[in-house]
C-alpha cells in the first residue's frame, strides 16, 4: 500500500503528490519553487538552496531527516551549474553521503528552473 505524504508545499495543479511512501522508502521529487508555487529567482544557488529546504521540509513532514535519505538523483541543466550544487549539497548532508547520480539534461519541466532532486530514503510506513 501507498502512503501520501502531507507537506505545506505549493499544491500542484499538475497530477503528482510531493511526497509518497511505500515498502519502508520514501519517493520524492523537489524542485526550486516558493510556497505560491513560483520558481525561484537568484540563479542555481537559490534555486539549489530552495530544493534542499523543500526537501528537509517534505523529509520531516515524513518524519524523516536528510540522515534517513539514501539515494539522490540531481538534475542540472548545465554543467557549470554542478560545483555550485555540490557546495550547498555539502552543507546540508553529512558523511556517509547518500549514493548519488549527476545528469546533465537539456532541459526541465519549467522552462526557468536549473536543478531537480530525485530522492529515495527510508522511513517508516
Amino acid at each position: 500500500m501507498v502512503k501520501t505524504v502531507k507537506t505545506e508545499l505549493y499544491a500542484s495543479p499538475s497530477p503528482l503528490e510531493w511526497a509518497t511512501i511505500g515498502n519502508g522508502i520514501l519517493f520524492t521529487a523537489q524542485i526550486p519553487i516558493d510556497d505560491k508555487g513560483k520558481v525561484v529567482d537568484g540563479g542555481i544557488e537559490a534555486q539549489t538552496r530552495q530544493t534542499m529546504e523543500n526537501l528537509r521540509h517534505t523529509l520531516e513532514c515524513a518524519n524523516a531527516n536528510l540522515t534517513d535519505v539514501t539515494q539522490v538523483l540531481i538534475y542540472v541543466t548545465d554543467r557549470s551549474h554542478l560545483p555550485v550544487v555540490n557546495k550547498i549539497y555539502a552543507e546540508y548532508f553529512e558523511k556517509p553521503y547518500p549514493n548519488r547520480a549527476a545528469l546533465v539534461i537539456a532541459g526541465l519541466a519549467r522552462e526557468e528552473m536549473l536543478v531537480e532532486l530525485v530522492v529515495y530514503a527510508t522511513v517508516e510506513d
